[in-house]
């Protein structure tokens, strides 16, 4: 009898820490909701849709230009982020879902004239397949040596496509631009990368909140005990590869037209990749918002050194130098230091 009693006791106080933990967890996550903005970006994405408007008021392709511009870059340092931020994988190679997604989107707009931005898609599923496969080879090595396999890749990338002559080799393909008006050419693109963006931002505010991103957190606080705790680290980043590359090939898609050529020389540069992980680190990487903010900082701080210094060296060294300057008062990211230190701005709270 005795036994039937403590057992029952055991159990209550059991069932009370249950229900106390649940309270507790119920609290932050109410505490948690009322620091987040979530009618900031919200908002700012309605301010992004109708800004075209201006155009009625004078010529702003240039804004539209940046905009959109900025918008790709969104979506790529999102994508990125799922690898490098949530799982600690550093890659310099994802350029190369860049230019497979332009090249399979910009060849079937050449050949039968279906808009790159249908294709999109697409071109996202055909690069999380391939992200897939490279992953399950290349995410058996960690750290450095991970690091020079991405870059590998982007040589063995620039290789074939130099060479491949069905995709034009170093040259290229030429591809036809819409048949609207000046003033208007660059709306279905503008509209195109806005929502993409956003799409990417919001997709990897649920990756983070999911049970993959709480896996691909613990692989990167540390992958040994990660693996120790049940955690099937190998798919997690497998999965992680793929689905960054998916974002970064859908951008590429609907850039080839934007351009209207597609060549390697515009996708499988370094610098493609080296932006995307500078934007992270910059705004903070493994955030949601830090990608954004990183975008938009360094796509306005180069426009305004170009315009001041030119198209040379100097525009590179005085990027260069602003990155070092930041990370040093920053040296989690602008959003990441921010929030370690209880600072952050309640409309850059997105997490």
């Amino acid at each position: 009898m005795m036994t039937i009693l403590t057992e029952t006791a055991a159990a209550d106080a059991t069932s009370s820490v249950l229900a106390a933990r649940k309270a507790h967890n119920a609290k932050l996550s109410a505490n948690a909701d009322k620091k987040r903005a979530v009618w900031f970006p919200i908002a700012f994405l309605a301010a992004l849709l109708v800004l075209p408007a201006l155009q009625f008021t004078g010529n702003y392709n240039y804004v539209l230009h940046l905009v959109l511009f900025t918008a790709c870059y969104v979506t790529m340092a999102s994508g990125w982020n799922i690898l490098g931020g949530f799982t600690g994988y550093i890659s310099l190679g994802h350029n190369v879902f860049f230019a497979i997604g332009g090249y399979f989107a910009g060849m079937i707009f050449a050949r039968y004239g279906i808009s790159t931005i249908i294709l999109a898609p697409f071109a996202g599923l055909l690069c999380a397949f391939v992200g897939y496969l490279i992953g399950s080879v290349t995410l058996k090595t960690r750290g450095p040596s991970f690091i020079i396999s991405s870059l590998a890749l982007v040589m063995i990338a620039r290789i074939l496509f130099d060479h491949w002559q069905f995709v034009g080799g170093a040259n290229g393909v030429a591809l036809k631009s819409n048949d609207l008006s000046v003033e208007w050419a660059k709306l279905p693109y503008y509209y195109a990368f806005v929502i993409l963006a956003a799409f990417s931002v919001w997709a990897s505010y649920k990756i983070k909140h999911s049970k993959l991103g709480l896996g691909l957190r613990a692989i990167s606080k540390d992958e040994i005990k990660a693996e120790s705790a049940g955690i099937d680290t190998r798919t997690y980043k497998v999965l992680a590869f793929a689905v960054s590359g998916a974002f970064v090939g859908m951008a590429g898609a609907i850039w080839g037209e934007y351009l209207t050529y597609i060549r390697p020389n515009i996708f499988l540069i370094i610098l493609v990749s080296v932006n995307m992980v500078l934007m992270c680190i910059l705004g903070g990487k493994g955030t949601i918002a830090g990608p954004v903010i990183g975008a938009i900082l360094i796509i306005a701080f180069n426009e305004l050194f170009v315009a001041t210094l030119g198209a040379s060296e100097l525009n590179i060294l005085a990027t260069g130098v602003l990155m070092v300057v930041v990370l040093l008062f920053f040296p989690l990211g602008i959003v990441g230091t921010l929030a370690r230190h209880h600072r952050l701005p309640r409309i850059l709270n997105w997490d």
